[in-house]
């Protein structure tokens, strides 16, 4: 999330109580692109109203859908949302997703993507974050200075853990910044 903070702490309070009141009502969690669309359409109100400033952020809201998959949305503060497989938002956004867009694209072509993992040359998602990072700002990175969160479906994941956010700890994110170190 980037922005306003007082914005950001209300956007953000407002995807709980509205994940909490649908949970409340139908009795399983909201999706992510449900509630991207719900605070998408608040958002959108904002806008028209002559007494109510629309907020000041863009927000990013990841999650695991049971049946679509993982799923990343970006939400703009006049309403609109999208959906992405990789996104960035910021001072140096287009640059990022210029660089992500690449990445993506060599990462989901099909034969790519083989090829790729036959040459040992796939980025991890984490990689490819990091990379995008440090090729927009120019540095390298220190596992401290940086922050990474997770909502993994995969089968290394503990059943406990599979389709939750969770931030990584240093150790995860330095074993990350040196796999990349390495293959760069």
């Amino acid at each position: 999330m980037t922005g306003l903070i007082a914005d950001a702490r209300a956007q953000v309070s407002r995807a709980h109580r509205e994940a909490a009141d649908f949970r409340y009502k139908f009795g399983y969690e909201i999706t992510p692109d449900a509630l991207s669309r719900r605070l998408a359409n608040i958002n959108q109100v904002y806008t028209q109203r002559a007494a109510m400033r629309p907020l000041g952020i863009s927000m990013i809201i990841i999650g695991l859908d049971p049946e679509a998959g993982p799923q990343c949305f970006k939400l703009d503060p006049a309403g609109y949302f999208v959906g992405f497989h990789a996104t960035a938002a910021g001072q140096k956004q287009q640059e990022a997703m210029n660089h992500l867009e690449k990445k993506w694209k060599k990462l989901d072509s099909g034969r790519g993507a083989e090829d790729a993992v036959k040459a040992g040359q796939t980025l991890s998602r984490a990689e490819m974050a990091i990379e995008a990072l440090s090729t927009v700002h120019a540095t390298d990175f220190k596992a401290g200075e940086v922050e990474i969160g997770i909502v993994s479906s995969a089968e290394e994941e503990s059943p406990k853990t599979r389709g939750q956010w969770r931030a990584m700890d240093e150790a995860e994110i330095e074993q990350h910044l040196l796999a990349y170190a390495e293959k760069d």
